[in-house]
């Protein structure tokens, strides 16, 4: 019996002890990711707009950069400026959200790291950089065309994009849509907001989105032979639009709308569109 115990003992003891590493077990394993998403890197500042800046490394590596307004930077960083970021994974492909910038030395006449050739910045980094810039645009303007059903119509339509308002990813889109099927012509005025989500797609070319607003539908239906577009004939009726769609950096996007309380209007409307 003293033996039995005796193993009990120590097998109680082995797996106390090993319960009690999976904290300091899992402390490390959190430490050691936060050390893979934390990142510090030296250079020099080879390119810097509105919302990004590009950091060329001794070793001719290009970083570019985001940031918002919780970075710890200067007020302003000028290209050949020497800098130190402490930055994560960005949002956009092939970036990093800098989370504090450090002036290490100021711009001087030459722009080369000490003891290199500097190498111009690559056009991928180039395309990134520019698309960003164009997704940051505050007003953009934009067209449409679709097509919709119950009743089947084919549309056009005009927009535009402000923002973002409210929010860092909330935007106001009005837009312009027109319609015409066999019986049935439609103009629709749309005062419609978006929410665009990183999510699941932060790291992708695409982005989801989804958008409610009120709908103001002037609505026209005859059985007649011949189309005379008389807009005294048209019927005024008010709605309510609910949409959701996929839309890429650099401004293509696919979206489905269908309309509430706006009968005749279509049941569903399924749009192709650009932001240029």
């Amino acid at each position: 019996m003293s033996m039995k115990n005796s193993v009990t003992s120590i097998a109680c003891l082995l797996l106390i002890s090993s319960l009690s590493s999976i904290p300091a077990l899992s402390q490390e394993n959190t430490r050691s990711a936060q050390t893979q998403n934390e990142s510090l890197i030296e250079g020099t500042v080879a390119s810097v707009s509105r919302q990004t800046f590009v950091v060329r490394t001794e070793d001719n590596r290009f970083y570019l950069f985001t940031f918002n307004r919780y970075t710890d930077k200067p007020r302003s960083i000028a290209v050949g400026t020497r800098v130190r970021v402490d930055s994560r994974p960005g949002a956009e492909t092939g970036t990093r959200l800098a989370t504090r910038v450090r002036t290490l030395e100021g711009a001087s006449s030459s722009q080369q790291p000490a003891g290199t050739d500097a190498a111009p910045i690559p056009e991928s980094v180039r395309n990134v950089e520019n698309d960003i810039r164009h997704e940051a645009r505050r007003w953009r303007l934009g067209v449409r065309a679709g097509a919709a059903f119950d009743p089947e119509l084919f549309m056009f339509g005009v927009h535009s994009q402000m923002g973002p308002i409210f929010g860092p990813r909330v935007f106001f889109r009005p837009s312009a849509e027109f319609a015409f099927g066999e019986v049935t012509d439609l103009i629709a005025l749309n005062l419609e907001g978006v929410y665009r989500f990183t999510g699941s797609a932060e790291r992708s070319n695409w982005s989801p989105y989804v958008g409610a607003g009120p709908a103001l539908t002037f609505i026209h239906q005859s059985f007649q032979a011949g189309r005379n577009i008389d807009f005294g004939n048209f019927d005024f009726d008010a709605g309510f639009n609910i949409l959701l769609g996929m839309q890429s950096r650099r401004g293509t996007f696919v979206e489905a709308k269908t309309s509430l309380w706006s009968r005749p209007a279509p049941v569903l409307r399924l749009i192709v569109g650009y932001n240029f």
